[in-house]
């Protein structure tokens, strides 16, 4: 790229790099929080006029009650005998990242497809804003179309550019009636 540059990293250049033990603090205490299915005192981790800002087929929360009965109701209702395993972590001041995966049994409704009762691997990314003591701000990524292949439903219709890969990987096949 030639030229003037866009700007880059507004919103982590200033992070306060003293707070950083803190903020590994509250994101721990939060995934520990999620693997034991707490959501009526989920609060403990997040401020209550946070935004949860996820990829399009997971929505925006704004606010802890939006959370609450919007993404953690739903979910554990489609997804039961849910853990969050986080792969790797990193944490930068008020900053944290996630990338991992929850395994879980589909056991309800998701996004039209009836309950399997198949073991799944979600994988997602996340990356929260701590201030003081709270997640302020989440912004996620959740590999949906992936779930859904593995409930035997392909969203990309054979279009999919894993066909570009080396050893292309294939979605699953449904299973048969």
């Amino acid at each position: 790229m030639k030229g003037s540059r866009p700007e880059q990293a507004m919103l982590s250049r200033d992070t306060d790099l003293s707070k950083t033990e803190a903020t590994r603090a509250v994101i721990e205490g939060m995934v520990d929080g999620l693997n034991d299915h707490r959501i009526a005192d989920i609060g403990e981790f997040f401020a209550e006029g946070f935004r949860w800002m996820g990829n399009r087929g997971c929505g925006t929360k704004e606010g802890l009650r939006a959370f609450q009965d919007n993404w953690q109701k739903p979910f554990q209702a489609a997804f039961s005998d849910k853990v969050c395993v986080d792969e790797a972590r990193l944490y930068m001041g008020e900053w944290a990242a996630a990338f991992g995966r929850q395994e879980a049994i589909h056991s309800g409704a998701f996004m039209g497809v009836a309950p399997t009762g198949k073991r799944v691997t979600i994988r997602y990314m996340d990356f929260w804003k701590v201030v003081d003591g709270k997640i302020v701000d989440n912004y996620v990524m959740v590999d949906f179309p992936d779930v859904l292949a593995q409930l035997g439903v392909d969203v990309f219709n054979g279009e999919g550019w894993e066909a570009f890969d080396t050893g292309a990987r294939t979605a699953p096949e449904p299973d048969s009636p």
